[in-house]
């Protein structure tokens, strides 16, 4: 269905976007049945066919997909070996962290900073609702989708410091100030779950 993923940024996590916890399961339930029916050889398998859940109205749908020769899966042309999922998506292995030119600092390092009187220009790429759930003392709210109409309004005399919840989002707003000729900009590794975790676990995990 699609050719080229979209990037990391922009996909969010099951944690992050929310989920009903029913519908992987219901998801499963049925790709087993269509397993059994493949291996079996029975019934009229799920091939060349998309099927949409509205589980909100409880509403299942299929839509018949053409075939595309140029189609690595249903084309003319053969898989003979599998691509590295990961490199293909643009996100680090399982396990390692993201490769970036843009530098990190810890959750330690910078509460060290901020309780040194530092002053440091911090800003939280997410959500005003995720905001609301708790935000790192001095910063302040710039979301994502507005992170280039704020590169002309940065204190360029102070360090800028950036994070979202695990570090994705922010680090890719910290590439574009970089881009931009940003020089002293960092993001926080990890996001505001492992400030949590390092610097101050009374605030909500979400």
């Amino acid at each position: 269905l699609f050719r080229e993923p979209p990037p990391p940024h922009l996909v969010p996590s099951c944690a992050e976007a929310g989920v009903l916890g029913v519908v992987p399961g219901l998801v499963g339930t049925i790709q087993a049945t269509e397993a059994i029916k493949m291996l079996l050889g029975l019934g009229d398998a799920l091939v060349g066919r998309l099927l949409t859940i509205d589980v909100m109205t409880m509403a299942f749908r299929t839509i018949e997909i053409r075939r595309d020769p140029e189609c690595p899966a249903c084309g003319t042309r053969e898989i003979t070996e599998l691509i590295d999922y990961d490199e293909f998506c643009g996100v680090a292995p399982r396990g390692e962290p993201m490769r970036s030119a843009v530098s990190e600092i810890q959750p330690s390092q910078l509460a060290e900073r901020l309780e040194g009187g530092e002053e440091l220009e911090i800003i939280d790429v997410r959500e005003p609702y995720e905001w609301q759930l708790g935000h790192i003392p001095g910063a302040r709210l710039v979301p994502l989708g507005r992170i280039a109409a704020e590169i002309p309004l940065l204190d360029k005399r102070r360090e800028t410091i950036l994070y979202c919840k695990v570090g994705v989002r922010s680090m890719f707003a910290a590439k574009q100030l970089a881009d931009a000729g940003v020089s002293e900009v960092r993001n926080l590794a990890g996001g505001i779950l492992r400030w949590i975790d390092e610097v101050d676990p009374t605030m909500m995990r979400y």
